[in-house]
């Protein structure tokens, strides 16, 4: 049975979820949610997650959403991404939730603030501040590249495919690639897997769509 996960182009969140189900090799397809019209408030919407939030991910009567649970799950039921230890998986786990926190959490909300609201709502204090604790995090996945390839171990994880979920986005956000070398390299390595693809190719929906 295909899984289905719900998502739109623009979203660093769904990336995550859609690039694991991708490297992973398992049959899936993109459901599109017109999120900037409103459809993630809608009954019909908020029925399947009444988080109101994409991704939400399908698989026959199993209905997950949160892309690090998504990511998870897809982890277990694929050996391309799977097959970690209990140590490994707590490591994996550790960076899938420091990302949420500290570099998805604030690269979301700035990218949002600077690319998709109306210019004169944009707070320069708020996105300078937000950009701050962007720099923060870079430097920690800088350090933390140094000297190696991968977040854990010898090959790409969900740790890595959760970190870089903002970080192949065309849109300014604070974040120039040529700055950060080893996070550089880390991105480049990424897009070499087999399968891999931009968010704008991988799932439905795009900025020029509503140009």
């Amino acid at each position: 049975m295909t899984i289905k996960l719900y998502c739109f182009g623009e979203s660093g969140n769904a990336y995550k979820a859609a690039l694991t189900l991708q490297l992973a090799g398992l049959e899936w397809e993109p459901v599109f949610v017109d999120f900037f019209n409103g459809e993630h408030r809608s009954p019909e919407f908020l029925a399947l997650n009444s988080m109101g939030e994409v991704p939400v991910m399908v698989d026959g009567d199993l209905v997950l959403s949160q892309s690090g649970v998504i990511q998870d799950f897809v982890s277990t039921r694929a050996s391309k991404l799977g097959g970690h230890s209990a140590n490994e998986r707590r490591e994996i786990m550790r960076w899938i939730l420091w990302d949420n926190h500290k570099l998805s959490g604030q690269a979301g909300t700035t990218r949002f603030l600077m690319n998709f609201v109306p210019e004169e709502k944009r707070s320069a204090e708020v996105i300078g501040f937000l950009q701050g604790r962007l720099r923060a995090a870079y430097k920690v996945l800088e350090r933390e590249l140094s000297d190696r390839d991968w977040l854990i171990g010898n090959r790409i994880t969900t740790a890595d495919i959760a970190c870089c979920g903002y970080l192949f986005y065309p849109e300014p956000f604070g974040f120039e690639r040529a700055d950060w070398p080893n996070i550089d390299a880390w991105l480049t390595r990424i897009s070499e897997q087999p399968k891999w693809k931009h968010p704008y190719d991988l799932m439905p929906g795009n900025p020029s769509d509503r140009a």
